[in-house]
């Protein structure tokens, strides 16, 4: 990768943080931040590294949404 690559991949990081930052700022429960990362794609993974939670706490939380019919 040049550093042209490099730079471009270091702002779309930001990019990508801001808009975390921004749908998280709307909703105060971990719940909703759960759905609405999912909802755009994120993976549990990736969700419980943004909210400082465990994966498994993800699944679980998306697993009671479905049965919810939130998802």
């Amino acid at each position: 990768m040049n550093d042209y690559e490099k730079n471009m991949m270091k702002r779309m990081d930001w990019v990508i943080r801001l808009l975390v930052a921004n749908v998280l700022a709307d909703s105060s429960k971990q719940k909703n931040h759960i759905i609405k990362l999912s909802s755009v794609g994120f993976q549990p993974i990736e969700i419980a590294e943004i909210l400082g939670t465990t994966s498994n706490s993800v699944n679980v939380t998306l697993s009671r949404a479905r049965t919810e019919g939130l998802l």
